[in-house]
């Protein structure tokens, strides 16, 4: 359909998609750790009751709906937010904390319908990790010998927590950094994906086997660094040590 090989064609919207992906990947990690810890530390308690109830409603609901309600409440009824796009028509002529600001308006949409469904997952991972390591015999001898449990719990139940979270990096990788298909064709966001779903709509199979290939060596790279991220918080995992 393009009349230019297909790699020039995919690259071109690949900053786009990694820009959205790795601000979306980052987002979700810095708020779903801290929130799985403060509902493991309160369990059954009301702010984990709360919050399990906002979790799952995110988690039940697929990201591109997500982002057809915000799209539908903030922009189309309330005017507060722009419809899609990553920047103003009138972006050029702002000022750099206008430029700032008018980039947050156009990303903040689009992020939570990003996020939602991962955010949940990843909460709710992490909690349920801590927990059980909590609960763990070598936490109950090192209370036992007289180690405060909140310094148990940080020292030594946090970090082999989160092995399963860091293991589960590859395949969240794959998802942020190839896009969604939906979500930016929702909001006009001209990356992988939007591009994948136009070829697919057009019958224009290079360009989707383009994608496909692309998204598949993006997963293969997040299976990589989940097993460096792995390896740095599992204890009984050393590179290059002797059996």
């Amino acid at each position: 359909r393009y009349g230019d090989p297909v790699l020039p064609v995919i690259l071109e919207r690949v900053p786009v998609s990694l820009y959205f992906g790795l601000i979306s990947l980052l987002a979700a990690y810095l708020v779903s750790i801290p929130l799985g810890i403060a509902k493991a530390l309160r369990h059954r308690r009301l702010f984990d009751n709360l919050s399990s109830t906002a979790v799952f409603i995110g988690y039940a609901l697929p990201g591109y709906v997500v982002g057809i309600l915000l799209l539908s409440l903030f922009s189309f009824n309330l005017g507060w937010l722009p419809l899609g796009g990553m920047q103003s028509l009138f972006y050029a002529d702002l000022g750099l904390l206008e430029k700032i600001l008018d980039r947050l308006r156009h990303l903040l949409l689009p992020l939570c319908a990003y996020i939602i469904g991962d955010f949940a997952m990843l909460t709710m991972t992490v909690k349920n990790n801590l927990m059980e390591q909590m609960a763990a015999d070598y936490v109950r001898t090192a209370v036992a010998k007289g180690l405060a449990f909140r310094s148990a719990m940080w020292r030594h139940s946090l970090r082999n927590s989160l092995i399963p979270v860091a293991s589960g990096f590859g395949g969240i990788v794959s998802v942020f950094l190839a896009g969604s298909f939906l979500i930016e064709n929702i909001f006009n966001i001209r990356g992988m994906g939007l591009l994948g779903y136009q070829a697919l709509m057009d019958h224009d199979y290079p360009v989707v086997l383009g994608v496909l290939a692309i998204g598949s060596f993006a997963a293969l790279i997040g299976n990589i660094l989940g097993d460096f991220f792995v390896a740095l918080v599992d204890p009984r995992i050393r590179f290059g040590a002797s059996a």
